[in-house]
């Protein structure tokens, strides 16, 4: 069975860029159909012109295509990714999120497995609360929220986050390290796996209704012969 994951993102550095595609890659991994995209950006080129990490990464994210509401819409599952702000998501993907009002009236966010990743300067700088704090939007959408937990040796190896893949940059602001991108690409393999194994039981479920109703109505079709 093939699912449709959403890797959506927001990266100033490219620290979170990194973690996106490795959560790509661990759910393209599982079968899974997957649609990487970034959000806009929101920030004044005198802002991003301050800090060359900022304008380099700035420059080279711009192949990456950007994300729409098509894109909540289109999938089976969900994959958030933003640095953390004062232990909050980034103001851009926030922005993004906030758009998501009419999809999420109409039922389109609903049942849906979303996980989530984030990276931040300092090891105690935000990203628990990050991640907890991404996690109010998708109690509010009724989407399913799978987390790594502890369950596999790579979430211990990276650090021991069971709320979502985290990185700490420190001041070199240095990139996601192996044991890192292993813990995000099994967080994507995860939600992917997940998402295949309840998408199957509820096709298993829709067929037996189906079926259930056809006997019922053959039966009434018997009686009023």
């Amino acid at each position: 069975m093939t699912v449709k994951v959403a890797v959506i993102y927001y990266s100033a550095t490219g620290s979170v860029h990194a973690l996106a595609q490795a959560v790509a890659e661990g759910a393209a991994s599982a079968g899974a159909e997957v649609r990487l995209r970034r959000v806009a950006e929101l920030a004044p080129d005198s802002a991003i012109d301050q800090n060359p990490l900022w304008r380099r990464h700035t420059d080279a994210a711009g192949a990456i295509p950007e994300a729409s509401i098509d894109d909540l819409a289109w999938a089976d599952a969900f994959a958030f990714g933003t640095p953390t702000r004062f232990g909050a998501p980034a103001a851009q993907l926030k922005q993004f999120i906030d758009q998501a009002g009419g999809l999420w009236h109409e039922g389109g966010l609903a049942d849906k497995p979303v996980t989530a990743f984030t990276s931040a300067f300092n090891r105690h700088g935000g990203s628990e609360a990050t991640l907890l704090s991404l996690g109010n939007v998708f109690y509010h959408w009724g989407a399913l929220i799978v987390p790594p937990g502890f369950t596999d040796p790579v979430v211990y190896a990276a650090g021991g986050n069971p709320y979502g893949t985290s990185h700490v940059t420190g001041p070199t602001g240095d990139g996601p390290d192996t044991a890192v991108l292993e813990a995000a690409r099994y967080q994507g393999q995860r939600l992917a796996q997940i998402t295949i194994r309840l998408l199957g039981s509820r096709r298993v479920t829709d067929a037996a209704d189906d079926g259930n109703a056809r006997e019922a109505l053959a039966a009434t079709a018997s009686r009023t012969a």
